[in-house]
């Protein structure tokens, strides 16, 4: 691309350019070239390493890196980290240890281009399986050795549920199979017949079926280099009798990165969001409920993002929808539109952060998968509802909540003698004011003039209502409807 740009401005100075501007233009011309060369100077470097025949006498550095669940953005971003540690190592091979029957093609495509712009040799041990984009990544590597019994292809994209996906992705998957097999000189039509059943290659397969190949046909039509039962035995045929190998270890975050994924951790964060927005709803003001849901929302979102599942925009739809809930709640009178909207912006966020699609298209999700997402939300939310509303006000109301809460109406107003807010609070028990705010069931009352933070012991009061406070428990008013 730099080539041609720097060809297009040697065009426009020959047809445009002054004595004067030439100078002017020249150095920049002639550092693209130089980047262009030194571009090419770095392939050519590479592929010369990658070629180097090996030294049995020699004592080689080997990274290995496992490649043992499914492909998806986290074995992506560890094998990132993967290479550069391998580079800090100064090694000589990087080896991957490979049983994996596929995921995601975006993250193997990515894995692939890696692979392929290695520095050094990439070695793959197929231990058992390499399928769908298990075999691309295995194909972009320089040398594969595969166990006994073990097996490589089976290409075919397809979606969460195991169904063929739409032939755009087929397609797509076809080509950069091909690639990838002429980039590393073996046979693009048998890379080919893995993803499409139609491809027929005499002697090798029919065009009825997907082509999958055993360890010893993969040796016999140069997709496999040798046969070995454990690493040592990969690089002993590899030539390699002397070695220092380094493996890679996933980081505590990864580990915990894995935990939060879980659907069941999901379902859990969720639950506690709901409980958060209740108490919070509960007691104005707290803090600490409102904290717990947010960073709830944090853990639940952020190693959804991370996989990959949780788009930007799916985040944002949900933060919208706490937005619009907070609005109904605390600004607009009644229960309607910007509620309504509140509630499936959340859900919809909370569930499209669960499956793989891009936008609203969910050809690689299945129906299987988008229905376990609507019930793993559904389900928490609605757990966390009824236990929100059984447990909540005694909790609310127990003296426990009340030594957690640290708020200033439990100190002296001042250090003269009066009484306390604590004290002024008590006694307004009894007292009759009205509703200042809507109260849902939180909100303010006024009573003497003087503006105080109240709940509403039962049900919604509307705003200049009567109201009549009924006692003061864990820091809180609570009142009733007069008449």
């Amino acid at each position: 691309m730099k080539k041609w740009f720097s060809l297009f401005a040697f065009v426009l100075l020959g047809f445009f350019a002054t004595a004067d501007s030439i100078p002017a233009v020249q150095p920049i011309i002639e550092d693209l070239l130089e980047e262009e060369l030194d571009t090419t100077s770095q392939k050519i470097e590479r592929k010369i390493k990658k070629a180097e025949k090996i030294d049995s006498s020699k004592t080689y550095k080997v990274y290995k890196f496992n490649v043992m669940d499914e492909i998806g953005p986290s074995i992506w971003r560890q094998m990132r980290q993967a290479f550069e540690a391998a580079d800090k190592f100064q090694a000589d091979v990087f080896l991957i240890h490979m049983n994996t029957y596929g995921g995601m093609v975006l993250h193997a495509d990515s894995m692939r281009t890696k692979i392929l712009n290695a520095p050094y040799p990439v070695y793959v041990f197929v231990d058992n399986n390499a399928a769908s984009a298990g075999a691309l990544i295995s194909i972009a590597c320089d040398s594969i050795y595969m166990r006994k019994g073990g097996s490589i292809g089976a290409a075919t994209v397809v979606n969460q549920d195991g169904e063929k996906a739409p032939d755009k992705y087929q397609s797509y998957m076809r080509s950069k199979m091909r690639a990838t097999a002429e980039a590393q000189g073996r046979d693009p039509r048998i890379a080919e017949a893995m993803v499409d059943e139609s491809v027929y290659i005499k002697g090798i397969i029919d065009s009825t079926k997907i082509l999958t190949f055993t360890s010893t046909e993969a040796i016999k039509y140069g997709y496999c280099e040798g046969m070995a039962e454990n690493v040592p035995e990969v690089l002993k045929q590899a030539g390699i009798n002397h070695y220092e190998i380094e493996e890679y270890e996933p980081s505590a975050v990864e580990n915990i990165i894995g935990f939060f994924v879980n659907p069941a951790i999901s379902g859990v964060l969720i639950m506690i969001i709901v409980f958060g927005i209740y108490f919070e709803l509960q007691t104005p003001g707290i803090g600490f409920p409102i904290l717990a849901a947010t960073i709830a929302a944090a853990l639940y979102f952020l190693p959804l993002y991370l996989q990959g599942l949780a788009d930007n925009w799916e985040i944002i739809i949900f933060l919208l929808g706490i937005f619009l809930l907070a609005l109904e709640i605390f600004v607009i009178p009644g229960f309607g539109v910007a509620g309504i909207g509140g509630i499936l912006l959340i859900l919809t966020g909370l569930t499209l952060s669960l499956i793989q699609n891009d936008g609203f298209n969910f050809d690689l999700s299945g129906s299987e998968v988008i229905a376990r997402a609507i019930l793993t939300v559904l389900l928490s939310l609605t757990l966390g509802g009824i236990v929100a509303f059984f447990v909540g006000k005694r909790f609310i109301e127990g003296q426990l909540f009340g030594k957690l809460v640290l708020s200033a109406v439990l100190q002296d107003s001042n250090q003269e003698g009066r009484p306390s807010a604590k004290e002024t609070h008590k006694q307004l028990v009894g007292h009759t004011g009205i509703a200042f705010t809507i109260l849902r069931p939180s909100g303010k009352i006024e009573i003497d003039n003087e503006i105080y933070d109240a709940t509403a012991l039962t049900g919604y009061i509307e705003k200049g209502e009567q109201v009549k406070v009924v006692k003061y428990e864990a820091t809180q008013l609570f009142v009733t409807k007069v008449g």
